[in-house]
């Protein structure tokens, strides 16, 4: 759990490790039969524990990106140990997979008002961690853009809030139940329709452990199929997302704001 009280539950490692070890090969399959690359945001710890089922996700066309060492809650550390964390996750992130992460979402889905100048310090070219827009967008530190793009996700398409179901204590608070599958299929696709509808950026906050059961992947090929019926859907990791924005529709100088035209 995002308090930390996970590291004190054991049932909840075999909850988690369900993602990796049987999860993952069935969504990379998913994928490959769809033609669709993903970002798969990925604590580092993960990474360590996992180091073979990670680099099978870059071999097979997608992105790994930042997610915490132990999915901390960056607005309840100071700069100091957000880049603590940040240096550790990337040295690993290197000596396993070849590569530092570009991009980065936190964990708790805030952060503290430091974390995007340490983002921009650290090298990183996109976040996909706030909730403000339905449209990618630029930081701001310190009253000036920066190169920093924001991918915005939204609780709407969390497949927690809809599939998860855990205990002692419930997690979500207040969710002990399952939602309908076929509701939450057309949940899903009719926020699909209505930002198709508008020509928008839209993320998913997908989790193998949740959305990789036998069932639940069934809901993954339906929805792929109805988002690649109509032809006319980009389907992009968030780092090609983030540069082709920068690269079309930001500023031509983030940091005098200056605007194309």
């Amino acid at each position: 759990m995002l308090d930390g009280s996970i590291w004190h539950k054991p049932s909840y490692f075999a909850l988690g490790a369900y993602g990796p070890h049987r999860a993952l090969p069935r969504i990379l399959d998913l994928l490959d039969e769809a033609g669709v690359s993903a970002t798969f945001f990925t604590p580092a710890w993960v990474v360590e524990i996992w180091p073979d089922a990670c680099r099978a996700v870059i071999e097979r066309g997608h992105e790994m990106a930042h997610h915490g060492y132990r999915h901390e809650r960056y607005w309840d550390l100071e700069p100091d140990q957000q880049a603590e964390v940040v240096e550790r996750s990337q040295r690993i992130f290197h000596d396993v997979l070849g590569a530092p992460a570009v991009g980065f979402r936190t964990p708790s889905g805030d952060w503290h008002p430091d974390t995007p100048r340490l983002l921009v310090e650290a090298g990183f070219t996109y976040s996909s961690s706030m909730r403000g827009d339905d449209r990618p967008y630029l930081h701001e530190v310190d009253g000036a853009l920066t190169p920093l793009v924001e991918i915005p996700g939204r609780w709407d398409l969390d497949d927690y809030a809809s599939l998860a179901y855990t205990r002692n204590p419930d997690y979500p608070a207040g969710q002990d139940r399952i939602a309908s599958y076929e509701l939450t299929l057309d949940n899903w696709i009719r926020e699909f329709d209505g930002s198709h509808a508008e020509g928008l950026c839209m993320t998913t906050l997908f989790h193998p452990k949740v959305c990789g059961k036998p069932g639940r992947l069934l809901l993954l090929e339906r929805f792929l199929a109805h988002m690649r019926s109509s032809g006319e859907v980009w389907f992009a990791t968030c780092r090609e997302v983030a540069a082709w924005w920068s690269r079309t529709e930001a500023p031509v100088n983030p940091q005098r704001g200056d605007q194309r035209v």
